[in-house]
């Protein structure tokens, strides 16, 4: 059990959406950085939606940064989607993300 579960964990990616001058964007970055204390061998990655290329994610997220996407199991090379397994918004504390987590772990997906 303790081998699947440390597989899941790994295999368990957020993403955030941010751009700059962002302060919502600032306090979710430092709520991520609490989690990843907590808990190790999260991968994690940012998109800044105003940066070259992003314009899809600009579309869809322009007014709702930060924006974490918390996916389980993904390839590697693979990136999050719209259909990410949970997505978190503008204000979470750690415990959400924590439970977030948790629930994206045990579900698989």
């Amino acid at each position: 059990m303790r081998a699947t579960l440390v597989r899941l964990r790994a295999g368990t990616r957020l993403t955030l959406f941010t751009r700059a001058n962002c302060g919502l964007c600032d306090t979710a970055k430092t709520r991520i950085q609490e989690f990843q204390n907590r808990r190790a061998g999260i991968d994690y990655s940012e998109i800044d939606i105003s940066g070259p290329g992003q314009q899809n994610w600009r579309d869809v997220y322009d007014f709702d940064v930060p924006v974490l996407h918390i996916d389980g199991a993904l390839e590697q090379g693979q990136t999050t989607g719209l259909d990410a397994a949970k997505k978190l918004m503008h204000r979470f504390t750690v415990d959400e993300i924590e439970a977030a987590v948790a629930q994206v772990e045990k579900n698989g997906s």
